[in-house]
């Protein structure tokens, strides 16, 4: 190697188990025998991870990766490793996604010590969760049950919902896998009734444009179908103006070289949904963009409260 490639990350539990799959893949396609040298992992605590309240109320998504990307300008990591479904949809001038890794199951998992089911939750009960997209499809369902906010990585939340804090929440099944703790869902929410966050369960590498030695390395990690069906739906969210206040769910599959989307977009109290269904004769990423803005105007020129 020229010099070690740095890997930036979040320092949650997840994060690092993401930084370290990136690390693996470099050190098996770079045949490393030192990987800690060749390519260490730095860590942040950025300030999406400081706060404590409702991120809406701050700034957002990019609260996750502000500080990583400070730390690519700088020079003081070479590539940030993120979850894609923390990632704005612009990016700063200067930075791109160099290399997407192949999604894991983009469902949500619902959790809870106490009933096997979201239909078995009794009136009244209370679902933990810092996400406006969960609530908003969650009260379309359940309108009988109350919300109080959850934050904090996977095992915070899952501490507090032993603590009794709430009766049930909700993560990432993605998340929980690569933890390998599937056995803490409850129950696996299908599309059908909770669409997940645009780009869930996908992992992205940024890095600066300038970086042509990081751009090498990370090129064949990627996965082009991943990238292909994460840009429909961050193009989806774009044209919504979505952020942290705005209830947003897409899946984008792709299906004998075609692709497949459904997007929705909720009130905040749920009593209002608008969902569409979209389809292009072949998987590019040029037709992804395509799509996902149109389905996302789409649905924006519909949109109504009565």
């Amino acid at each position: 190697m020229q010099r070690p490639l740095k890997i930036g990350t979040r320092g949650s539990p997840l994060a690092l188990y993401q930084a370290r799959l990136v690390q693996s893949l470099l050190t098996k396609r770079h045949y490393s025998v030192r990987p800690e040298e060749d390519f260490p992992i730095v860590t942040f605590t950025t300030s999406g991870d400081k706060l404590k309240g409702e991120l809406a109320e701050f700034g957002g998504k990019g609260l996750f990766t502000k500080e990583l990307e400070t730390a690519l300008e700088t020079g003081e990591i070479d590539i940030a490793v993120h979850s894609m479904k923390d990632v704005p949809t612009t990016l700063q001038p200067g930075h791109k996604i160099g290399a997407v890794l192949e999604r894991e199951d983009p469902r949500d998992a619902f959790i809870s010590t106490k009933y096997a089911s979201i239909a078995d939750l009794p009136k009244g009960a209370k679902i933990g969760t810092a996400s406006l997209r969960r609530r908003a499809q969650l009260a379309a369902l359940r309108p009988d049950v109350e919300f109080t906010l959850l934050r904090g990585n996977v095992g915070t939340r899952l501490k507090k919902l032993g603590e009794g804090v709430c009766d049930a929440t909700f993560l990432a099944y993605a998340g929980l896998k690569r933890l390998d703790q599937p056995g803490m869902a409850t129950q696996i929410i299908g599309p059908e009734a909770m669409l997940n966050a645009p780009a869930q369960g996908a992992i992205g590498i940024e890095l600066m444009d300038h970086n042509e030695m990081a751009a090498d390395y990370i090129k064949p990690l990627n996965h082009p179908e991943t990238l292909i069906a994460i840009t429909a739906e961050r193009a989806f969210l774009k044209a919504l103006d979505g952020s942290c206040r705005t209830p947003i769910a897409a899946l984008t599959q792709i299906k004998d070289g075609h692709l497949h989307m459904t997007g929705e977009q909720l009130s905040e109290d749920g009593r209002f949904r608008w969902r569409k269904n979209g389809f292009k004769h072949k998987a590019s990423l040029e037709n992804a963009v395509r799509l996902g803005l149109d389905m996302g105007r789409a649905i924006k020129a519909e949109m109504t409260y009565s």
